[in-house]
């Protein structure tokens, strides 16, 4: 299955670089995704990024598995909306996704028209307390300073389709007991409106992409073997 990686905030398709071999062994066609204004020199916007996604499902060969990461998992969610028929699985990693009209990712504020990476400090804990110094700073110094006009973007939904295709949730910093309280308490309203919803553990903080990228790839691959879901586990 072709399978659409879309790393979170600050990162590029470099991010993937261990989990895409993994994911080959397995005979997955993983596409990891580098968006405009990630590094390009482009004045990009959040719209030039979700057509780049939009583009890349319509590319695949067939129905994909759409992945994103933190932040992107709204990226992910939007494919879904925009292509109902072409995504066969959505996988979240590490996030939830927004709903119509939030804007895109207004955590931080913008300085100079870019929001950078704000350093380790207010990842400090479970996020990446599995995260060595030297990985840290390797992170550190590929992250990609997004442009405001992507940051402060809206999010758009129109197709309640989306909400018939199957969701993989990875939970890595928190658990999936969490996970499944917070969708019941409809503090994920767009998964509360999901028809098939599964929750999948993984011993990570926030960036298994690079601590856990084995582990990653082979829940990537088991979401990617089971795209029609049963039942909200």
């Amino acid at each position: 299955m072709d399978i659409v990686l879309i790393a979170g905030m600050w990162l590029d398709g470099s991010a993937w670089d261990q989990v895409v071999p993994a994911l080959e062994a397995r005979g997955h066609r993983p596409v990891a995704l580098t968006l405009p204004g990630q590094g390009d020199g482009t004045e990009a916007t959040y719209d030039d990024q979700v057509a780049a996604v939009v583009a890349a499902v319509d590319a695949a060969s067939g129905p994909a598995l759409v992945v994103g990461h933190s932040a992107a998992c709204a990226l992910a969610w939007v494919a879904a909306d925009a292509r109902p028929e072409k995504v066969a699985r959505v996988a979240l990693v590490g996030g939830m996704p927004s709903e119509d009209g939030e804007t895109y990712f207004g955590f931080f504020e913008p300085v100079d028209g870019v929001v950078a990476f704000p350093g380790w400090d207010p990842f400090e804990g479970p996020d990446s307390d599995d995260m060595s110094p030297e990985l840290k700073a390797s992170v550190a110094a590929r992250t990609i300073a997004v442009p405001a006009a992507v940051t402060q973007g809206t999010v758009r939904l129109g197709d309640e389709r989306r909400y018939d295709v199957p969701v993989t949730m990875v939970c890595p910093e928190y658990s999936p007991e969490q996970a499944r309280e917070w969708m019941a308490a409809g503090d994920i309203p767009e998964l509360a409106r999901a028809t098939a919803v599964d929750v999948v553990d993984i011993d990570s903080g926030h960036w298994p992409m690079f601590t856990q990228p084995e582990a990653l790839a082979a829940l990537l691959d088991e979401a990617a073997r089971t795209p029609v879901a049963g039942a909200t586990s």
